[in-house]
């Protein structure tokens, strides 16, 4: 089990000065919405991650699909070869998005295809074990929506086999884990700012039937089997699965004990017997819980995280986030500088992550006030406010991870193969491993099964309506 977090091996005074610069410190407790510090491509074997395009099959082109074939369209080294459903009007959906792919209605045609080099696995989650099995043993890179599976069993089958897979890259679908912002967020917090951990709390809430409607009874049936409690982990692991594994993962730790509740208020006429509205407490050593919220009956609040320490509390909305801290919490300097907004009767502290946003003026100011070396941003006029950015979305940026990652297994295989051969297995994830600190943050096989090992208990506990104690070796593979 990972230590928790205010243990790590981060201090909060190594991350606010050190290698740190005041511009960076600025901007991250400074005056702007959360954004990522520029990035610096990753180091690659000869260079060729980033030119070099990656060819995707898409298995699945349902509405999440979609999202993802558009996601991909948009990027200049990622063409779609290959589209698959078994349900025609989805692949003629499709058509326009990727025009040049091959639709097929069958995802081993997809897997059989040698200019498709990776593939993206968008079908309903209690579907993706077989698909992601053949997909690993085809030689496909391999990006699994999230939940990666709805039965323990399934989950450890598809990490064991993701494993063993060396010659490959296995991503989950959790956005969370790549995006730039919450990434920066994360170390952030580990650095002890919050001081001891006390609880967190998440919520999700949107109106909305979750019923897909067909003029056939059959394909309703089966496109509606996220309300099928046979097969769907329902609103907590479909939904909820995201929150509960950012707070695992900023925390630093795993669960010990679910307790859950469920009920159906809202959408009742319908035949449905999944809940509406779900809610689980997830216990954590030490005594610090999470609280998640989940339902499509109420809109009220949107969606939001906030995480409570001793010292100060952060709020994460719209993945722009705040900082209120307590007044008994020791003062460590950059406050003063910082910019805050008011909610309700509370002042939170603008908590942003781009290091080269800050505008001409606000560097002045600080230069003055600490002496520190401040770096000048480019192309920003003295005393005008930074030009905004664009920012991608948390898929794009889950995507382009993927392709990174992909890229630079792919070409540390070829070359270690060609100066090598591929007959010593232990050598090549040597090697492999030596890459290791080239690629860029996503959701692994190991963060993919944890994830799934919750979601899946989580929904257990809410289909009871009890507690459920989570045994560490449910997080172990064999």
């Amino acid at each position: 089990m990972n230590q928790p977090w205010n243990s790590s091996e981060y201090n909060r005074r190594d991350f606010l000065k050190g290698t740190t610069s005041f511009a960076a410190m600025m901007s991250l407790l400074g005056a702007i919405p959360i954004r990522a510090a520029d990035e610096k491509p990753a180091e690659v074997p000869v260079n060729k991650a980033v030119e070099e395009p990656l060819s995707f099959g898409v298995i699945g082109c349902g509405r999440w699909g979609r999202e993802i074939i558009q996601a991909l369209s948009r990027r200049p080294n990622a063409p779609i070869m290959a589209v698959c459903d078994t349900y025609k009007p989805f692949l003629n959906r499709v058509k326009d998005l990727a025009p040049k792919a091959e639709p097929v209605s069958d995802y081993k045609q997809v897997l059989a295809n040698k200019a498709v080099q990776a593939v993206v696995v968008a079908t309903p989650s209690h579907l993706h074990k077989a698909i992601v099995l053949d997909a690993l043993k085809a030689g496909k890179h391999v990006y699994c929506e999230a939940p990666m599976a709805t039965t323990i069993e399934d989950a450890q089958a598809i990490a064991q086999a993701a494993r063993a897979a060396l010659k490959v890259n296995f991503q989950v679908g959790l956005q969370y884990r790549s995006d730039p912002q919450l990434l920066h967020l994360a170390n952030f917090i580990r650095t002890g700012v919050m001081g001891k951990n006390v609880k967190a709390r998440s919520q999700w809430h949107k109106k909305q039937q979750w019923r897909v409607t067909s003029p056939n009874p059959d394909r309703e049936k089966e496109a509606n089997w996220r309300l099928d409690r046979e097969i769907s982990l329902g609103l907590i692991g479909e939904l909820g699965i995201h929150q509960m594994d950012l707070a695992s993962w900023y925390f630093n730790a795993r669960p010990k004990a679910i307790t859950g509740f469920g009920s159906l208020i809202q959408w009742t006429d319908d035949g449905r017997d999944m809940p509406d509205t779900v809610q689980v407490v997830i216990e954590y050593p030490g005594g610090a819980s999470h609280s998640v919220e989940v339902t499509i009956a109420n809109s009220f609040d949107s969606e939001y995280d906030i995480f409570y320490g001793s010292d100060s509390a952060i709020m994460v909305r719209d993945r722009h986030a705040w900082m209120f801290k307590e007044s008994d919490a020791q003062l460590l300097g950059w406050e003063v500088y910082a910019r805050k907004e008011s909610f309700f009767k509370e002042s939170g502290i603008v908590l942003g992550a781009d290091a080269t946003k800050l505008s001409a003026a606000d560097k002045k100011a600080a230069t003055a006030a600490t002496g520190a070396n401040v770096a000048t941003t480019t192309n920003t006029a003295p005393g005008a406010a930074s030009a905004p950015v664009t920012e991608e979305s948390a898929l794009s940026y889950s995507l382009q991870r993927f392709i990174t990652n992909s890229l630079l297994v792919g070409t540390g295989v070829e070359d270690f193969v060609s100066s090598f051969g591929d007959s010593d297995m232990k050598a090549l994830q040597e090697y492999l491993d030596g890459l290791s600190k080239s690629r860029v943050p996503a959701a692994g096989w190991k963060e993919g099964y944890a994830s799934a090992v919750l979601a899946i208990k989580a929904n257990e506990a809410i289909s009871k309506k009890q507690r459920v104690v989570l045994d560490k070796a449910l997080f172990e593979l064999a």
